[in-house]
This record gives structure tokens, C-alpha cells and sequence, in this order.
């Protein structure tokens, strides 16, 4: 399965456009949150409206999967606490969204929402709790915040990660988790893109500015992930412990050349 991972696109019509060009190469698109930005001019509900548009194209295009961030929320649940209404319209284009948890190819995948709240939070905890039985092989969670005390979480003065995600991590060891939400980590020193916390692998892609957003590129058969990046690109072989300094790319991989029969 080759999967590409973004994050905290914030609104960015050019980066929307490279990832929607980009998806066709892929089997599955993750965008793992903030797709709004609550400081633009551009009003929330414009912004909604004009990024379903991309959401549906981007489903025509490839499998896709979306969770909340904290940009994303617009209205109050039952709770009282916010959350990502606007969001049940990609679910109706049967795209997975916060609180699902699906299979693709034998692969399960878990979309968490950003917990703005206590209720919410435990919430997640039960999704995670009801998927763990039904874990067959590879289990991959898509969660906005990173984990605590990580160098995904690394802002280069201080971690900006979740403890309860830090806590089941531990708990249910999933192969990877997506995130992002830092944007920082991976250009700060002492923060990076990847990082390996028991057998799981927990990624954030970070973000730059210009029409080209960072990203993650993983091939799960060749069991290697890649990170490009303006600074550069960086990857790391999923089938062996995680050494620093990350080796830097002078090539793309062949698996990222090799076209689909």
C-alpha cells in the first residue's frame, strides 16, 4: 500500500491543488488535520464550502481519509464541546472522518478527532478500546496532535504533544500514526518527522510555506517512508529500528517511480 500524509495545509489553495494532483499515484491520502485556518480573511463558511469541493475531487481521485484538528471546529456537540460538524459531508461522500475505523486491504485504520474536551477524549480512548480486538495485521491511526515528548512534538522550545495519545501508544502499539500539528518538528533542532516509540512508528510532516506542502510518502511492501520537504528529503526503512541522524535522499526511491500496472 502506498499512503501519502499531509497535514496542516491551513487553507493553502495552491497545496490542496499539489495534493490533489499528486493523489492518483497513491492508494490512500491522509490528511491529518487543520485543513481550515481560523485567522484567514477568508470566512469559515467559504472555506468549508470551497474545501469539501477539494475533498470530493480528491475521493474521485483516491481512497482518502480526513480527521479534525483544532482549525477545523465549527460547532458544538451534544456535549457542549466543539468538534468538526462541517465534516459529515465528507462522510457521506464515504470518506472516513473522526470516530470511524475501516479496512483497506486487510489494513485497519482509526480517525481520531481533536478533543476539545473531556467527553471527547474519552471517547477516543472507547474508539480505540472497540477497534484493538479486531485488529488483524497493521493498525494505523490518524490522530491531529503528535505524542508528548516526542521529537514530532518538538517546536524547538517546548513539546506541543498529547499525553493521552503518548499513553495509548503505549497501551495498544499501533504500526503507524499520523499526525501533525507541530509545525515546527521537523526543521527545529531536536525535532523531526519521525519517530519510533516501542514498535510503533508516529510521524508528522510538519509545514512550509509555498504552493508545495511538506509530506510523507510510504510504501508499506518495501517498507520504507520518505519526507520532501524545501530543506530537503529524508528516509527511514520501516522494517529496522530508528538510528539519528535520518539518511538524507539524493534520489527518489524506485518505489515512488515504479508505475502502477
Amino acid at each position: 500500500m502506498k499512503i501519502l500524509v499531509v497535514a496542516d495545509l491551513h487553507y493553502s489553495l495552491p497545496q490542496f491543488d499539489w495534493v490533489l494532483q499528486a493523489a492518483p499515484a497513491y492508494d490512500v491520502v491522509v490528511i491529518a488535520g487543520d485543513l481550515l485556518e481560523i485567522a484567514s480573511a477568508v470566512d469559515p463558511g467559504t472555506q468549508i464550502v470551497v474545501i469539501n469541493t477539494y475533498l470530493k475531487r480528491l475521493r474521485q481521485a483516491t481512497r482518502l481519509l480526513v480527521c479534525s484538528g483544532n482549525h477545523d471546529l465549527d460547532a458544538l456537540n451534544a456535549d457542549g464541546e466543539k468538534h468538526a460538524a462541517w465534516l459529515e459531508f465528507a462522510k457521506r461522500l464515504a470518506i472516513p472522518i473522526d470516530g470511524d475505523t475501516i479496512l483497506i486491504d486487510g489494513v485497519m485504520i482509526t480517525v481520531c478527532a481533536w478533543w476539545d474536551g473531556p467527553l471527547t477524549l474519552k471517547r477516543i480512548g472507547e474508539q480505540l478500546a472497540a477497534a484493538a480486538p479486531d485488529r488483524i495485521d497493521r493498525w494505523i491511526w490518524v490522530h491531529h496532535a503528535p505524542p508528548s515528548d516526542s521529537p514530532v512534538s518538538w517546536s524547538g522550545g517546548r513539546h506541543y504533544g498529547d499525553t493521552a495519545l503518548s499513553g495509548w501508544i503505549v497501551q495498544y502499539q499501533p504500526d503507524f500514526v499520523f499526525s501533525g500539528h507541530v509545525h515546527e518538528a521537523p526543521f527545529a533542532r531536536g525535532g523531526s518527522w519521525v519517530d519510533q516509540i516501542g514498535k510503533t512508528w508516529v510521524f508528522n510532516a510538519g509545514r512550509q510555506i509555498g504552493d508545495v506542502p511538506t509530506a510523507i510518502s510510504i510504501e508499506t511492501d518495501a517498507a520504507e517512508a520518505a519526507w520532501f520537504s524545501l530543506e530537503g528529503a529524508e528516509g527511514v526503512h520501516l522494517d529496522l529500528p530508528l538510528t539519528r541522524p535520518i539518511e538524507q535522499l539524493t534520489a527518489m526511491p524506485e518505489w515512488m517511480l515504479r508505475k502502477e500496472a
